[in-house]
């Protein structure tokens, strides 16, 4: 068990909790570049322990609930450290629906899974997974313009491309929240 916990994958799983640190108090401080620099970071750090464990045969239980928790952990605590900065494009009620679904489904794939069925991402959990990245980077991003570069005026089609994001993420969010819920309600069926 100990080497189970201790291995790369879960060492990188595990340093998105104070790259989520770091970041929210990169929001806080309205410091765009160094949040945008941490959540590349972070964000690279997942691609990175998926491959590893793949590469290296390294897959393990702990990391299977881990991988998850931690991109949880860091995209909800974007979202909501988001929520008072001006013209994000972050209200409430999408922080809500975001962090909503993250729980449910969380509480969902303990519950399949503890009844010994296997309850892993599929491609549309994946894709609002990448959505929710490339919104916050757009917002990361855009504030980092404004501050250095003052192109946000300049080029207002990286605002609408923002919403853009935003919509999809939402709808991909709650999309595949649906889907986990429909697949959870077959998989107890057959329990």
């Amino acid at each position: 068990m100990r080497s189970e916990l201790w291995n790369v994958p879960n060492l990188l799983s595990l340093s998105r909790l104070p790259l989520t640190v770091l970041l929210c108090g990169a929001i806080a401080a309205g410091w765009w570049a160094v949040g945008l620099a941490t959540f590349a970071v972070a964000a690279f750090t997942d691609w990175l322990d998926g491959w590893w464990a793949r590469k290296f045969n390294q897959l393990t239980a702990v990391g299977r609930a881990l991988d998850p928790l931690t991109d949880k952990v860091l995209i909800a605590s974007a979202f909501i450290f988001l929520i008072p900065v001006e013209k994000s494009g972050i209200d409430p009620w999408v922080v809500a629906v975001v962090v909503v679904r993250e729980v449910l489904i969380t509480g969902l794939r303990g519950m399949v899974e503890a009844a010994g069925k296997k309850f892993g991402a599929d491609w549309f959990g994946k894709l609002k997974t990448v959505l929710q990245c490339a919104v916050l980077i757009g917002v990361l991003l855009l504030k980092t313009l404004a501050e250095y570069m003052w192109l946000t005026d300049a080029v207002p089609v990286l605002t609408w491309v923002q919403l853009g994001l935003l919509w999809a993420m939402l709808l991909a969010t709650v999309g595949s929240g649906v889907q986990y819920a429909i697949r959870a309600a077959k998989l107890f069926s057959t329990v």
